[in-house]
């Protein structure tokens, strides 16, 4: 990548500039520790006057300080002078304008920022709430078990000739033909033990298991 720094000067003379014979532009720059630091030597020839046959020499120093941003690499930076030129006015002021050429810069590529995510703190359970949670699903079963003990509170098995039974979870797409079916029962024998007049998902049914006593 290239660079051009532009640079202005007003030189004043101590006599008048009729006419400029000659100019050259030199430089003496170098960098030093991140800055372009030297001088533009600017020198040549010039007449007092149109008439005049002998010329007058000239040279003059610019200094230049030139800091360098820290994004750029300068590993292989070189310094050229790209263009110059000159005007003069009220008679004894040259105005120089100057292009100062850095070649071979590198630029750094930055990095995007950090995008920092805000730390999620995940409650932890106390041991009492993990043991009231233990409690709860303990007491969940047993009301399960008792909501199921309690199908069963209105049979007397002493004086009944089923003396075993089953409990049917009714689920999508049961109906009562396929339970019969499944369990190998009538449904007369369903319907001694239950409403069938309408079963749904989730209903608990009684299925008999015959056997003779003895």
């Amino acid at each position: 990548m290239k660079k051009t720094v532009p640079l202005k000067k007003d030189i004043t003379f101590k006599t008048n500039i009729a006419e400029i014979t000659s100019i050259a532009l030199d430089h003496q720059l170098d960098l030093e520790d991140r800055t372009i630091k030297g001088n533009l030597i600017i020198s040549g020839s010039y007449k007092i006057n149109e008439t005049s046959v002998n010329t007058e020499e000239f040279k003059y120093n610019i200094p230049v300080n030139i800091e360098m941003n820290k994004h750029y690499i300068l590993d292989d930076l070189k310094i050229t002078i790209d263009d110059f030129y000159y005007e003069i006015t009220n008679d004894n002021l040259l105005n120089v304008s100057i292009e100062i050429g850095l070649d071979n810069l590198v630029e750094e590529q930055l990095l995007p920022p950090f995008k920092y995510e805000e730390e999620k703190i995940v409650p932890v359970a106390k041991k009492e709430e993990i043991l009231d949670n233990n409690s709860k699903e303990k007491k969940d079963t047993r009301l399960e078990t008792e909501e199921v003990k309690s199908l069963f509170d209105n049979f007397d098995d002493s004086t009944e000739t089923y003396a075993t039974y089953k409990v049917c979870i009714v689920k999508e797409n049961d109906t009562l033909e396929s339970i019969v079916l499944k369990y190998n029962i009538t449904k007369e024998m369903l319907e001694q033990y239950n409403d069938t007049s309408e079963i749904k998902i989730g209903d608990k049914l009684i299925i008999p298991a015959v056997h003779e006593r003895n």
